[in-house]
C-alpha cells in the first residue's frame, strides 16, 4: 500500500527487453533505499512494482506486457521523469489516502489553467472510470493523491499547488499527455455492495460465529 505522497522524482535509466516483456531500471535520485530489500514494492508513477535488483543509483523491476499495455510505463523512454514512493509502513503518516498501486486505467490531461498561485487541471477519463470519481473524493494520478474539485461527464478537475507541481512529474505534463488513474478503492467496494452482485453471507455461518 501507498499514500499517494510522492517522495521524489526519479528518471528511467534504461529499458531492457527480456523474454517478450521489459526490465525497467530506475534512477531514484535522492530517494533513500537503505531500508529497501529485494522483493519490496515501489510505486513508479502510480504503478506498484517489485524491486528485483538494487543498483548503485536505484533499482530494477520487471514489468509484464499487461502492465505495459494498461499504464503509461509502456510509453516511457530513457531519461523520462517518474514519480516515486516507497511502500507504506504501519508507523508512517497517512498524508494522502490509501493507494494500492494497481492502476485502473489511463486518462489524459485535458487542460491546465492558472488559478491564483495554483493551477487548475482538468482530466478526461473513460466512462468506465468516471463513475467512480466524485466531487471532494480522492483520486490517484500518476501516483499522486489528489482531491477532486468537480466532476462533469467524463471530465473532472483538481487544483495543484506550486509545491505539488514542482515536486512531481506534473511540471513536465502538458495537455494531451496520458496519465495513470487509480480510483478510490472504497468506491469500487460500495458499487459491488449496492449492485446486489456481492455474495450474501450464509445465515447459519453468521449465527455460528455470533453475528446473528
Amino acid at each position: 500500500m501507498f499514500t499517494g505522497i510522492i517522495q521524489t522524482v526519479g528518471r528511467i535509466a534504461r529499458l531492457e527487453p527480456r523474454g517478450g516483456d521489459l526490465r525497467l531500471h530506475v534512477d531514484t535520485a535522492d530517494l533513500d533505499l537503505d531500508d529497501v530489500q529485494l522483493g519490496d514494492s515501489i510505486a513508479v508513477s502510480g504503478v506498484c512494482l517489485t524491486a528485483v535488483a538494487l543498483e548503485a543509483r536505484g533499482f530494477a523491476a520487471d514489468v509484464s506486457n499487461e502492465t505495459l499495455s494498461l499504464t503509461t510505463l509502456g510509453g516511457l523512454k530513457a531519461g523520462d521523469p517518474v514519480n516515486l514512493e516507497k511502500a507504506l509502513r504501519l508507523a508512517d503518516r497517512l498524508g494522502g489516502h490509501l493507494v494500492s498501486g494497481h492502476v485502473d486505467g489511463l486518462g489524459k490531461v485535458a487542460a491546465v489553467t492558472p488559478d491564483g498561485r495554483s493551477q487548475r487541471w482538468t482530466f478526461e477519463v473513460p466512462a468506465s472510470l468516471a463513475r467512480y470519481i466524485a466531487a471532494k473524493g480522492s483520486v490517484c494520478i500518476d501516483g499522486t493523491s489528489l482531491t477532486v474539485n468537480e466532476v462533469g461527464g467524463n471530465r473532472f478537475g483538481v487544483n495543484l499547488i506550486p509545491h505539488t507541481v514542482e515536486r512531481t512529474t506534473f511540471h513536465a505534463k502538458r495537455a494531451g499527455d496520458a496519465v495513470n488513474i487509480e480510483v478510490d478503492v472504497i468506491a469500487r467496494y460500495v458499487e459491488r455492495l449496492i449492485s446486489g452482485d456481492a455474495p450474501k453471507l450464509d445465515e447459519a455461518f453468521l449465527k455460528q460465529h455470533g453475528f446473528a
